[in-house]
């Protein structure tokens, strides 16, 4: 299903019938997909609401650059049209960057608040990381010396040496609000969370180090932290059994 969002066309399904209701918010170019078996566990008890981010899955991406307010802002728009209120949160990495606004700074209220491997925290770069970005963007500036023939082709080997994997993987108008994205410390949002939260998180997850998970335990009151062994940034896919019974028996207890 499709539904109108401002200049977004975004697809989204409504699985089970269940009173109390989930938002699934899955992690940056991901899609509803990655979440079909906790679906499955938990379609016969809720209302599970999961959709697909502008650029990714069904949706498609609009003609401007976007941040992760404006995505975090889309999701509430969505929820008023939709009337979902109060519901119980599943956020996977991007998607916990989302969360933290909604809830954080947005004062949505949430349930209960299920942070899997989560993002949001800007760590400190390493020397070998500075002097690299460094020297992308000296080279970045000789692009404008160059024929305008020549400037495109040179920019794709610019992103080839230097790019990321991620960004790599994206067309040419998400790569600026996959930089917005990325470089946009929500750390000053933790002390902030009022849910009842569940932190799992991957102890080999080297995307959001297990450090991060350790962080917003300490930050985010009343919180608690499951760490899934030899996992990596995807806890909740590399053992499945374990992370459902963990979240079916989070969403038991009562707030």
């Amino acid at each position: 299903m499709y539904v109108k969002i401002k200049d977004f066309n975004i697809y989204y399904e409504k699985i089970g019938t269940g009173k109390k209701e989930i938002l699934i918010l899955p992690g940056w170019g991901d899609t509803r997909i990655t979440f079909n078996y906790l679906i499955y566990l938990l379609k016969n008890e809720y209302t599970i609401y999961i959709l697909d981010y502008p650029g990714f899955g069904m949706s498609k991406f609009p003609d401007r650059d976007l941040t992760v307010y404006d995505y975090a802002d889309l999701i509430k728009e969505f929820m008023k049209k939709k009337k979902i209120k109060n519901p119980i949160v599943i956020s996977h990495s991007f998607g916990s960057r989302i969360a933290l606004i909604l809830n954080g700074k947005l004062n949505i209220s949430f349930e209960k608040l299920i942070i899997i491997d989560g993002a949001g925290i800007k760590r400190k770069k390493s020397f070998y990381l500075l002097s690299k970005q460094t020297l992308y963007k000296a080279l970045k500036k000789l692009n404008k010396c160059l024929p305008k023939k020549l400037r495109k082709k040179y920019l794709d080997k610019l992103v080839k040496v230097f790019g990321s994997t991620d960004f790599k993987a994206l067309n040419e108008n998400m790569r600026r609000t996959f930089s917005n994205i990325v470089n946009t410390d929500l750390s000053y949002l933790l002390d902030n969370i009022s849910s009842s939260t569940l932190l799992i998180w991957g102890e080999k997850d080297i995307d959001t180090p297990l450090k991060d998970g350790i962080k917003m335990n300490k930050k985010i009151k009343g919180s608690g932290l499951v760490i899934i062994k030899n996992a990596s940034h995807y806890s909740y896919l590399d053992n499945k059994l374990y992370t459902g019974t963990i979240i079916r028996e989070f969403l038991k207890e009562k707030t």
